[in-house]
C-alpha cells in the first residue's frame, strides 16, 4: 500500500529572518536620514566637501547608531540567504539559481558590514578632523552601502524568483515582482557613470525589503514523498 510523507525544510524561518533585517536596516537610517526641510542627514556624494566632513564633525553619535544597527543586520540576511539557496535546493532545484542567490545575498551582507564598519571609524572620535581621511572614507563606504548592496541584491532577488518560477513554487505576481526589482539592482551599477541613475539604489533597497519577506513566507518548506 502506498503511503507518502511530509518532509519539512529544517532551519530559521526566512520571512521572520527578512523582517529582522529590515527592521534593523531601518532603524538604522533613523539616526541619520530626516524628511525635515533644512535638518541635518547623512550626505550624498553631490554634496559639497565641507557639507560631508562638517556631518561627521558634528553629528558622531548618529553616524555611530547608524553604523551599529547597519553592521548587526547583515547577519539576519546572510542567514536569509543560506535559507533561501538550501530551501530551493531541497525544493529539488537543481538548476544554478540557488547558488546565484547565494553568491548574491553574501556578497550584499559582507559589503554591508564593511559599510558599517567605515561609518563606524568615520564616527570615531579624531577621525572626522582631518577632512581628507573623512572624505576618502565616505566615498568608499558609500560605494559598498549603494551598487555594492544594490547590484548583489538583485542577484540574490532573481536568483531565488527566476527558480521559484520555473517551479512554481511562487505567485507569478511575486515572480515578476521580483524580477522588476532585480533588474533595478542590476541597473544601478550605471550610477557609477552616471551619477543621475543614484535613484535606481533606493528602488532595489526598499521595495526589497517587502520582497524578500514576502518570498520569505510564501515559499514553501515541505515537499509530500511517496512511499
Amino acid at each position: 500500500m502506498e503511503t507518502t510523507n511530509q518532509i519539512k525544510h529544517r532551519g530559521p524561518h526566512p520571512g521572520i529572518l527578512a523582517l529582522i533585517f529590515a527592521v534593523l536596516f531601518i532603524t538604522g537610517l533613523s539616526f541619520v536620514i530626516t524628511f525635515t526641510a533644512g535638518a541635518p542627514h547623512f550626505p550624498n556624494p553631490a554634496d559639497a566637501p565641507q557639507t560631508i566632513v562638517s556631518y561627521f564633525q558634528n553629528h558622531p553619535h548618529d553616524a555611530l547608531m547608524c553604523s551599529f544597527f547597519q553592521f548587526v543586520s547583515f547577519v539576519p540576511l546572510g542567514l536569509y540567504t543560506m535559507t533561501m539557496s538550501s530551501r530551493l535546493r531541497f525544493l529539488w532545484n537543481k538548476a544554478v539559481g540557488p547558488f546565484i542567490a547565494l553568491f548574491g545575498g553574501l556578497v550584499t551582507a559582507v559589503n554591508m558590514a564593511l559599510t558599517a564598519l567605515l561609518i563606524w571609524v568615520m564616527a570615531y572620535p579624531g577621525i572626522a578632523q582631518d577632512a581628507s581621511v573623512i572624505r576618502a572614507l565616505y566615498y568608499m563606504a558609500f560605494a559598498m552601502g549603494g551598487v555594492g548592496y544594490s547590484v548583489p541584491m538583485g542577484l540574490l532577488i532573481a536568483g531565488i524568483a527566476v527558480s521559484a518560477g520555473f517551479m512554481k513554487l511562487l505567485p507569478k505576481w511575486v515572480v515578476i515582482f521580483g524580477i522588476v526589482i532585480a533588474v533595478f539592482g542590476e541597473i544601478s551599477c550605471l550610477s557609477l557613470i552616471f551619477p543621475k541613475m543614484i535613484a535606481f539604489i533606493p528602488l532595489t533597497r526598499f521595495p526589497g525589503f517587502i520582497w524578500l519577506a514576502i518570498a520569505g513566507f510564501m515559499l514553501p518548506n515541505s515537499i509530500v514523498k511517496k512511499s
